[in-house]
């Protein structure tokens, strides 16, 4: 959308907070853990993980849980260190950092009262002593605290908005509302003006106005989720439900499917009033940190995403969409446990709340808790039998996870769920045919990919499924060989694809552009086992022996299928047996003289 689009690289890369969470190191860098390994490790340190440790040993623990961007244990090991140390400032900004981060903000706050007894002039403690401020309702102290937290594009809008709620709080509509109308700035600044105003002024009583300023931002961008909202909502109380429906429809042609936009439709075709966006100045204030929060989060700028996200949850801890973006952030940094616990937040009545029992499966899996995540699916799917989206998530679990036989079935309800054969839907029979291929279902998966291909005939990894599965039975090779080959068109620096063309010249015995195709494959994804086990047979072939032996050591040693290992271990001790192949025995005939 164009309110996310007008956020300029320059932009986030001038945030206001870069060089404090720089230095403070709680966010700074991002980990390469998987999310297996990511659950192994202990998420928290507990109370006994504190007791003994030196002001040295928190100080060492907590840098390394923010390099593992763990803000929960760093905030813990920060502020056990500044307890020892209760004068060193620097633990104090960064035990501060890490509460803020974490979303412990009564913590942050009690850190930010010291910090500005010490520093008047930091942003960060005045933003988050003005937030505090706002949600007791002094809204005095609240004005005067973020007015001294502004510095940059995005930093100087945010702390316009949340004055201006907090002028609106203390009885000051008209000063709100010039306030921010006198902000100037880049060019995404009108959308948010133009909506807070809005919501300003509707809960002022000036609905008149109330209703130009959502037109207005309407008209500026209408495949924005809020404004499209909060617009809605305002003319089924305004005007009649029916132009309301027409707002949510007109978004659901853009979008379709949001549940906030469906529960909309629903509502307004049924006559209702909607309450508007924001009801009260702390609800306006986190709908603020949040619009920007979740848009900082989509162009890079997690960081300061995440200390506004954290914020609008402490003014709104209901916010559905703050959380789901919350989550969302922790999924992108590879944080899934932390994602897990933002999801279990989201409240039962919410219509976002199955969109976060979706996501909540998919990182319980990521985690090794994967039982909990398929019982939360099927409970999700027993509601709605035609939920495809949970039913992807279910089949996609079990596909991963090998349990072949299950998924098939689970993508065959898929199928059923979507009546009909459009072409979107191939990849359901793609991965269904994988199934039933992996479950020794050959018959079954046949024909699901030629489905697929029937409905997408040139998409690549169809074609390299069908064709690799032809040439690995030694069927229809030269249809086989024309697909992969066209899969590589698509995709050349796919070692998966690329194996598969390597794999075909191996099979019809051309052993030198098997080799020629296989070592490409290795450049591409050399962790692979059946690729560099494909790579030995070809190197036995062409009488590479030595190399050949590496290689399916190497293969062995990365783990193969069980079922792989001991063919693997085979040929390590006895090599390959003699190519009987009628290629190779007419090559055969060549070198001894007798070829025709």
């Amino acid at each position: 959308m164009i309110l996310q689009r007008r956020f300029s690289r320059v932009a986030v890369a001038t945030l206001a907070f870069a060089s404090v969470l720089a230095s403070a190191g709680p966010l700074a860098a991002q980990t390469r853990t998987s999310a297996s390994e990511d659950a192994k490790q202990a998420p928290y340190p507990s109370a006994r993980d504190l007791i003994g440790l030196t002001v040295s040993g928190s100080y060492l623990a907590a840098r390394h849980a923010s390099v593992d961007r763990d803000a929960t244990a760093a905030a813990a090991f920060y502020r056990a260190a500044l307890r020892s140390d209760p004068k060193n400032n620097e633990l104090l900004d960064r035990a501060f950092i890490a509460s803020l981060a974490d979303g412990d903000i009564d913590e942050a706050v009690k850190l930010a009262d010291r910090i500005l007894t010490i520093d008047k002039n930091n942003r960060v403690a005045r933003l988050v002593a003005g937030v505090r401020s706002l949600k007791q309702k002094q809204y005095g102290a609240a004005q005067q605290n973020i007015n001294q937290s502004v510095r940059g594009p995005i930093t100087d809008l945010v702390a316009t908005l949340l004055s201006g709620w907090a002028s609106y709080g203390a009885g000051n509509t008209q000063t709100a509302i010039s306030a921010i109308d006198k902000l100037a700035g880049p060019e995404w600044y009108p959308i948010f003006k133009d909506l807070h105003s809005g919501m300003i002024l509707e809960l002022a009583n000036k609905q008149k106005e109330a209703g130009v300023r959502f037109e207005r931002a309407y008209k500026l961008d209408d495949s924005a989720l809020r404004v499209s909202d909060a617009y809605a909502r305002w003319l089924s109380r305004n005007k009649d439900p029916a132009a309301a429906a027409a707002i949510y429809e007109g978004f659901d042609k853009k979008l379709a499917r949001h549940p906030l936009v469906v529960e909309g439709i629903r509502e307004t075709k049924a006559g209702k009033k909607l309450a508007p966006l924001a009801e009260n100045p702390q609800q306006g204030a986190a709908e603020a940190l949040y619009g920007i929060g979740a848009s900082l989060t989509r162009r890079g700028g997690e960081d300061l995403a995440l200390v506004y996200l954290q914020l609008a949850l402490y003014l709104n801890p209901n916010h559905s969409l703050a959380l789901l973006s919350l989550a969302d952030l922790y999924e992108s940094v590879k944080k899934p446990q932390m994602a897990i616990k933002v999801y279990e937040r989201v409240p039962a009545n919410s219509p976002l709340k199955r969109n976060a029992q979706i996501q909540l499966a998919t990182d319980l899996d990521a985690v090794d808790r994967t039982d909990e995540g398929i019982k939360i699916l099927n409970t999700v799917i027993a509601e709605d039998s035609k939920d495809l989206e949970a039913i992807m998530a279910l089949g996609n679990i079990q596909r991963a996870r090998k349990k072949f036989a299950d998924c098939g079935e689970t993508y065959g309800k898929g199928i059923e769920a979507q009546a009909g054969a459009e072409k979107q839907n191939w990849v359901l029979y793609y991965f269904r045919g994988i199934c039933f291929e992996r479950s020794k279902q050959w018959a079954k998966a046949e024909v699901d990919l030629k489905k697929a291909l029937e409905m997408q005939p040139e998409q690549p990894h169809v074609l390299n499924y069908l064709g690799y599965s032809w040439i690995d039975q030694g069927i229809n090779l030269d249809d086989a060989m024309k697909m992969i080959r066209r899969a590589v068109d698509q995709r050349p620096d796919d070692g998966y694809i690329v194996d598969s063309l390597g794999w075909a010249y191996y099979r019809i015995a051309d052993y030198d552009n098997a080799v020629k195709h296989l070592e490409r494959a290795i450049d591409l994804k050399p962790e692979d086992p059946t690729i560099n086990d494909h790579l030995g047979d070809a190197y036995w072939r062409v009488g590479r022996t030595l190399e050949a032996k590496f290689q399916w050591a190497h293969a062995r040693d990365l783990k193969p299928e069980a079922e792989e290992l001991p063919k693997i271990e085979a040929k390590l001790r006895d090599g390959l047996p003699e190519d009987t192949s009628n290629a190779a025995a007419a090559e055969k005939k060549k070198e001894d003289g007798r070829g025709g």
